[in-house]
């Protein structure tokens, strides 16, 4: 009786796992199909006009035309353009994670009165519309001298409330007894936040980098009202200009977008490690 209660065991451990196997698949299948438009608008850049519509489509071009990546640089300023969206997305992510950290460590760790009524308010402006809005923040930033300017856009995004709930509910997770044994041994509360709350903060930093830097990139509505000058423009607006100037060459917009995504890509592989690891264990309970 143990020899086959021992054999059923063993076999049940090395049964087939058809369940788990299907739903991989599926996940594959789903991963394939999202990455189809990527894999064609990279393919369509390397090719000629002419090709980019052919029928049969080819994904793989007879000849790969590397020219094309050049030839939008001389088409429109797209370097500044880049520069522009950089320092604008570089400035807003950091001053953004900065004072979303700051506040979440308030109201994470800090007693005050009104500290939840307050969070509440706070976070209850994320169901507010921008459009709802748009029209006295442009009066905001005009009265102050601030239109098409790039510190526009950062004043504009340098607080955010996602950020802060995002923040707040890592912060949660840490243990309030190690802000407690710092403050009796004399840390203020700014050594208790550099040094307790963001080093055990990493992947929920990782996590707010991402979606900050990615947003700010590929903003588009922001930069097409603030900012009016060609040298002032950031890249979603230039594609915009790149497109209308040049709606036929569809070779050279696609090899254009394929070059706006690269610093993205670049920012979310990077930091992929950290944000699954925030993924993972935003639910779990310190």
């Amino acid at each position: 009786m143990t020899t086959a209660k021992l054999r059923k065991n063993i076999s049940s451990e090395h049964r087939f796992p058809i369940g788990k196997i299907l739903l991989y698949i599926v996940l594959i299948a789903l991963a394939v199909f999202t990455l189809i438009p990527f894999v064609w608008m990279i393919s369509s850049s390397l090719k000629l006009d002419r090709e980019v519509f052919s029928y049969p489509m080819r994904w793989i071009p007879e000849t790969f035309h590397w020219e094309n990546y050049s030839l939008i640089w001389q088409k429109v300023p797209m370097l500044t353009y880049f520069k522009n969206t950089a320092i604008i997305a570089v400035c807003v992510t950091f001053i953004q994670t900065l004072t979303s950290s700051f506040a979440a460590y308030a109201f994470a760790k800090l007693r005050f009165r009104g500290r939840d009524i307050l969070f509440l308010a706070y976070i209850g402006t994320i169901a507010v519309p921008w459009q709802a809005y748009m029209l006295p923040q442009f009066i905001l930033m005009r009265s102050m001298g601030l239109y098409d300017r790039l510190l526009a856009i950062m004043v504009l995004q340098a607080f955010s409330a996602f950020g802060v709930f995002l923040m707040r509910q890592f912060y949660q997770n840490i243990p309030t007894d190690l802000c407690e044994a710092a403050r009796i041994d004399g840390l203020s509360e700014y050594g208790i936040w550099a040094r307790i709350m963001l080093p055990l903060s990493t992947a929920a930093i990782a996590t707010l980098v991402i979606f900050t830097f990615i947003g700010t990139w590929n903003d588009y509505m922001g930069p097409m009202i603030y900012l009016t000058r060609d040298e002032n423009k950031t890249i979603q607006v230039g594609l915009r200009r790149f497109i209308q100037e040049n709606s036929s060459d569809y070779h050279l917009i696609m090899a254009a977008s394929v070059v706006s995504l690269i610093p993205v890509s670049i920012v979310f592989l990077s930091l992929q490690k950290y944000f699954i690891e925030g993924i993972a264990t935003s639910g779990l309970k310190g």
